[in-house]
């Protein structure tokens, strides 16, 4: 993997949680911040390991998830450059209930959360971004739930493949191809479903003329009768 060293400060600086903090401050935090590298299927932390402080994702992707005795792995989250993770359980200062493993090649930025508790005490800015971004991680979560008990396993994957469009458009000229992010394997787990279940209903959609899959590249014929098609 490459091990060029990154401009810490510069990174932080462009990241929407520190937009609004001055250099110095930013100075102050780039000393407290390492940069951790991983390759594919490396993993971070274990559940049960103890927080040092929180992670931003800088290239590539993690995956959040809890596994079962039996060896059964349930995705909790998928986690992609500019966002972050592990500032609740910090805050708590208990231990990780989740794993965190590599997807793909990541660069990773770890910020310690003494440098994170100074800031919050000097600058109300940056404590009201913190809480914002803890409200829609708990938002998130929310329509999780919302849409594992309400929603079909079809709905689910259609509303996963919707929000990947870049427009929502209907007619002719809509037609847009996007490729997973991840493997499908991942994304069954991340929409609590069997891989068995994601595959039958990427065959329904196609059959219904929908969509179209070539491996991870996804054809969406018309988002908007994607949006409206009920199975």
């Amino acid at each position: 993997m490459h091990s060029e060293k990154i401009d810490i400060p510069g990174q932080l600086s462009r990241l929407p949680l520190f937009a609004t903090i001055g250099d110095e401050a930013i100075a102050h935090i780039a000393a407290a911040t390492r940069e951790k590298r991983l390759a594919r299927g490396e993993v971070l932390f274990q559940r049960g390991d103890l927080p040092r402080g929180f992670h931003v994702v800088v290239q590539g992707q993690v995956k959040l998830a809890v596994s079962s005795a039996q060896g059964n792995e349930k995705v909790v989250e998928i986690v992609g450059p500019q966002q972050s993770f592990g500032e609740a359980v910090m805050f708590m200062d208990r231990p990780y209930l989740v794993f965190a493993e590599a997807l793909m090649d990541t660069l990773l930025l770890t910020i310690a959360k003494n440098a994170v508790f100074e800031l919050l005490e000097n600058d109300r800015q940056f404590a009201r971004r913190m809480l914002a971004g803890l409200s829609m991680r708990l938002h998130g979560l929310v329509r999780d739930v919302e849409s594992y008990t309400l929603h079909s396993s079809t709905q689910r994957l259609i509303g996963y493949l919707l929000q990947h469009c870049e427009s929502f458009e209907a007619g002719p000229n809509a037609e847009q191809t996007i490729a997973l992010p991840t493997s499908k394997q991942v994304i069954a787990s991340r929409l609590n479903l069997t891989p068995e279940t994601l595959s039958r209903i990427f065959a329904e959609l196609s059959h219904a003329g929908l969509i179209a899959v070539q491996g991870k590249q996804i054809t969406i014929h018309d988002p908007v009768r994607l949006a409206r098609y009920e199975p």
